[in-house]
């Protein structure tokens, strides 16, 4: 199995190193100075489950890498109308692409069967831009529920988690997914391939379209969110309209505000990745997480008040920290 990991951050570097550990051929692709220590030490993995050195290639040519398997796709996903002079080397007529992305996917309606069948969310593929890029028939959706960091270049600490829920757009247990999903087990990871992974998706979902924009208008940690009561009861209300909207779609999410709640508390004083993005001056990536769940509530006739607030209120904080 051939394995190119475009976009070798924190996790995508987590991945490339575990599958690597299974013997899987991983390159890993990315830049800078975490590009030159993957190439002089390996990805060096600090985990609470044990520390381990990866040493796959690395580079930043994709034409030297050539046609893979799968490529482990882990850009952000504002970042992926853009990339395909970096994929296209990766690709032959059946290469998988696993999109490792938060939120609403630019396939999300690909086979999606029912009234919104093929329907394009503009708000995660703006006039076809990532489809052009990226062919849903490719995708592999991936939700990820392990949290990582970059501590330093060619060093990844893994605080938490190791599922990697995957799944095919059209529900079928393919074997490319079982195939994929046997490597990463192999590497001691989670990745169940799920016949309907759309319902990870909003699980996922209620936590990031909630305290993601919060946390960067706040400048607040998880457990300072939940512990303050005006903004906890804005959070759980923002995640009620993120459920109507998926009940909408005919998608059962099967997790209660309650408990979604409860397991973020248990956080603590994490960052959330929209937070860190904002003090580190990166884009913010709120519109597959927010803006897209506003436009399925236009098309579904959902009405969700306090989504679009927020979300009038972070897109503007998004646009004066990209000027």
């Amino acid at each position: 199995m051939k394995v190119a990991v475009l976009g070798a951050g924190a996790i995508g570097a987590y991945v490339g190193a575990a599958l690597h550990r299974a013997g899987a051929d991983v390159h890993l692709i990315a830049r800078g100075p975490h590009l030159a220590a993957m190439r002089q030490h390996g990805v060096r993995v600090l985990s609470p489950r044990g520390d381990f050195t990866a040493a796959a290639h690395a580079t930043d040519d994709p034409a030297e890498v050539g046609p893979v398997d799968y490529v482990f796709l882990g850009l952000k996903a504002n970042s992926y109308a853009a990339c395909g002079p970096l994929i296209k080397p990766l690709l032959h007529d059946t290469t998988a692409v696993i999109a490792a992305q938060n939120g609403i996917p630019w396939w999300y309606f690909h086979r999606h069967g029912g009234p919104h069948d093929g329907h394009r969310v503009e708000s995660v593929d703006p006039g076809g831009a990532v489809s052009a890029v990226l062919a849903p028939e490719r995708a592999v959706g991936c939700v990820v529920y392990a949290a990582t960091e970059l501590e330093g270049p060619g060093v990844v600490r893994h605080l938490e988690g190791t599922r990697f829920s995957i799944g095919e757009p059209d529900r079928t247990v393919s074997k490319r997914c079982l195939d994929f999903g046997e490597a990463m087990i192999a590497g001691g990871l989670k990745c169940p391939v799920e016949p309907d992974l759309r319902a990870d998706i909003w699980v996922k979902l209620l936590g990031n379209i909630s305290f993601n924009p919060i946390s960067a208008l706040a400048r607040a940690t998880m457990r300072q969110m939940c512990l303050h009561g005006g903004t906890r009861k804005v959070i759980e209300t923002m995640m009620a309209e993120t459920l109507a909207v998926a009940e909408a779609l005919g998608c059962e999410v099967g997790v209660s505000i309650e408990r979604r709640m409860a397991g973020a508390e248990k956080v603590g004083d994490h960052r959330t990745s929209t937070l860190q993005d904002l003090e580190r001056g990166k884009p913010l990536e709120l519109d597959v997480l927010l803006a897209a769940v506003v436009e399925l509530a236009e098309i579904t006739g959902v009405e969700v008040p306090t989504l679009r607030t927020v979300h009038a209120i972070s897109d503007l904080l998004a646009l004066r920290s990209a000027a």
